[in-house]
């Protein structure tokens, strides 16, 4: 446990730095999942903007820490494919 009150105000910021951080990766799954859903429906212009409305959540969440770019252009590029091989199935 912290002994210090630096520590302890540390102990503090760390776990409301955590909630918020969880609320928000809650944030970008739940866009993600919204976009699976349209694309799952079949209609790829409700599947197209469902993924308009979460680029800019995902990559906020890239320049909050939350996601690793990487990981963020991962989600990006694979919803995108999926909406284009609607178009041609």
């Amino acid at each position: 446990m912290a002994n210090s009150a630096q520590a302890r105000k540390r102990a503090r910021q760390a776990e409301s730095h955590r909630l918020r951080n969880v609320a928000h990766r809650s944030t970008v799954r739940t866009y993600i999942k919204k976009v699976d859903a349209a694309i799952e429906s079949g209609d790829q212009a409700a599947a197209a903007s469902a993924l308009a409305n979460a680029q800019p959540v995902i990559d906020k969440m890239v320049g909050k820490g939350i996601l690793h770019r990487n990981k963020a252009a991962r989600h990006k590029s694979r919803l995108a494919a999926r909406i284009r091989s609607m178009a041609q199935a």
